[in-house]
């Protein structure tokens, strides 16, 4: 109550994105850069569908889940950037609540999927190489599309429910988001209602939807590290690692992003600082995932190569 009457209680209809300042020269290099990253970022994972999709020795468990792995980086950074290049190029920064509140639901959703989907391929290594015998018979074709499956509409459950109190909400007073996108937090800070029901059910559906997949993907490393250990020769424990090393790598960017943004007290860092972080976490990230899986796999590498080579003959 003490916060809606402080507040002036006439609603608004839509926010003021500040991104990263209004320096006029500053504009343009933002928005060629973002440009260029958008552009590789959509590129390089339709790539990789691709490459998954035309060529027969990638229809395994893995690069089924890393084609959908970068069908969703594409849907990732087109929740984002789109908006965050208009305003570059045209300076209008406005963006409608229900808007604001659509994009921020396809974050939510987006983001979700990603943690659940790196988790299920945590789970196909640690069957590779805890369980090869029984591989082939505990990750088929149908359990792949189950995991596939059961992460986006899990994903969709329970980002659902957060929004359905979001779209709830009314915001007065300020318009401005001092972000580059409509984030949960700042864009909370706007609310004129009483926001601490909702904050807790985001926190503890949060805890659902990182923290427990968290959890299993770092059992099924503690569990692949230990039977990598038990290998007597070295070359079989590197090949062993090298299986599962791309995967690790996309989860440790991930993780550490995300826990800059999200976790580690922001009152002392600066406000630019802390977007900077937030570019890693929603645009780099994305991007970079098509490229980790390509360099450090030579299946990719020999499917790339022959595709071009046929492209060219």
């Amino acid at each position: 109550m003490e916060k809606a009457e402080v507040r002036n209680q006439t609603p608004i209809l839509e926010f003021i994105l500040l991104g990263f300042g209004n320096d006029p020269e500053l504009q343009p290099l933002l928005f060629l850069l973002f440009l260029v990253i958008y552009i590789v970022t959509v590129a390089g994972n339709i790539l990789f569908v691709v490459l998954v999709v035309t060529n027969q020795h990638l229809h395994i468990p893995m690069y089924y889940l890393l084609g959908n792995l970068s069908c969703l980086e594409i849907c990732y950074t087109s929740a984002i950037l789109p908006q965050l290049l208009a305003s570059l190029l045209t300076g209008d920064r406005t963006i409608s609540v229900k808007g604001c509140i659509v994009q921020l639901y396809s974050f939510g959703i987006l983001t979700n999927t990603e943690y659940l989907l790196l988790t299920a391929m945590s789970y196909d290594r640690y069957l590779a190489i805890c369980n090869p015998l029984r591989y082939a018979a505990l990750m088929n074709g149908a359990v792949c599309w189950q995991l596939v499956a059961g992460s986006w509409i899990s994903s969709f459950v329970l980002s659902t429910i957060v929004n359905i109190f979001v779209f709830q909400l009314t915001f007065c007073d300020s318009k401005e988001i001092d972000h580059f996108f409509c984030d949960f937090s700042p864009m909370i800070k706007l609310s004129c209602v009483d926001t601490r029901t909702l904050e807790l059910l985001t926190f503890i559906i949060s805890v659902i939807g990182t923290f427990v997949p968290f959890l299993l993907t770092l059992t099924s490393y503690i569990c692949i590290i230990t039977t990598i250990l038990r290998i007597p020769s070295s070359i079989g424990r590197q090949k062993a690692f090298s299986t599962c090393s791309s995967h690790l790598i996309v989860l440790a960017v991930l993780h550490v992003t995300a826990l800059t943004v999200y976790v580690v007290p922001t009152a002392n860092v600066p406000k630019v600082l802390h977007k900077i972080f937030a570019v890693f976490y929603t645009v780099l990230t994305p991007m970079i995932n098509p490229v980790i899986y390509s360099l450090r796999n030579k299946e990719v590498n020999e499917s790339l190569r022959k595709s071009i080579l046929k492209l060219v003959a």
